[in-house]
């Protein structure tokens, strides 16, 4: 029998490594031993202090996911490893699964995206953040020469500034309250302010901070008649808005973005697979680096997520080396 080993969050601030069966894979399905995996900072933290707001607990299954919220569940879908066994096309190859943190899975095939040769498996774990960002921009649905601000400098914001900065006569600003996020932005070829003195009259505003002062910031700085696409997801958090000022008069939009489902723009000729091809293929590019900024064994997960759920501190994506588990 073979065994994994995969991190399970107990209960609510309490993480644990477990040792588990293993199946062999059956015909047609594979085998896929882990290489890195990655946190989810925002999300992962909300299901490790169990704030995923039971109304929502269905919707925030992840694909894989054993358990229930708030707990014990196992919880994850940033995962890069090697097919060890499955079909000859995909024998050893790298991989991305919407998998939680463990050791080694089964899955069906169609579950595996291949990655891009030269395409590193830590930055392969970014594949998740990539697809939240294009399915934002399929929602916000830029134009040329946009001027875009990006509220919230955490993973997806970078994600999202990174893919905008691409179209042609953009002007793209990250906006976050901590000022190491300007070598970020540097890194990402996009400009970067500070809440106080962050730009006006944007054409475009994502707000990916997932904090209310935030959304109010996105409210002030976008045109008159201009969208606002919320990419945070709050939790059980209340936000309050200040719909009495001049939301009516200056005639604002805002409207979510959510990865669960394909943009409606492209929903009719665009599949959940076609857009995680799109996004593993936009990770060739190298500044997607600059997103990388801590690893650790898998021995220290229970830790790692202890910590990131209380501080990140500047943490943006921090990945778990699996490779001699």
């Amino acid at each position: 029998m073979l065994e994994a080993t995969a991190f399970w969050v107990v209960e609510p601030g309490v993480g644990a490594l477990r040792s588990e069966p293993l199946r062999e894979p059956r015909d047609g399905e594979v085998l896929v031993r882990t290489l890195r995996t990655g946190v989810s900072r925002g999300t992962e933290a909300t299901v490790f202090a169990g704030r995923v707001p039971p109304s929502q607990r269905n919707r925030m299954r992840a694909p894989f996911q054993e358990g229930d919220f708030p707990g014990p569940v196992k919880y994850g879908y940033l995962n890069v490893g090697v097919v060890e066994q499955g079909p000859p096309e995909l024998a050893g190859r790298t991989v991305f699964t919407l998998f939680p943190h463990q050791s080694a899975f089964v899955v069906p095939p169609a579950a595996v995206f291949p990655v891009p040769e030269g395409v590193p498996a830590e930055r392969a774990v970014l594949a998740g953040a990539v697809e939240t960002a294009v399915n934002v921009l399929w929602d916000a649905a830029p134009l040329l020469g946009d001027r875009i601000a990006v509220i919230g400098a955490g993973m997806i914001g970078c994600c999202v500034a990174r893919l905008a900065r691409g179209i042609p006569g953009v002007e793209v600003t990250l906006v976050d309250v901590d000022p190491s996020r300007r070598e970020v932005a540097e890194r990402l070829g996009v400009g970067f302010a500070e809440p106080d003195s962050a730009p006006h009259d944007r054409d475009l505003v994502v707000h990916t901070s997932g904090s209310e002062a935030g959304l109010r910031l996105a409210m002030e700085t976008v045109v008159t008649d201009g969208e606002v696409i919320e990419a945070s997801w709050f939790g059980d958090r209340p936000v309050t808005l200040t719909l009495g000022e001049d939301f009516h008069s200056r005639r604002l939009t805002l409207r979510s973005s959510q990865v669960g489902e394909v943009s409606p723009r492209r929903r009719d000729r665009r599949s959940h697979a076609d857009r995680m091809a799109l996004a593993l293929d936009l990770l060739r590019d190298p500044a997607f680096d600059a997103l990388l900024t801590g690893s650790s064994s898998w021995r220290e997960l229970p830790e790692v997520l202890a910590r990131l759920a209380a501080d990140p501190g500047p943490e943006l994506c921090h990945s778990i080396d699996w490779s001699d588990a």
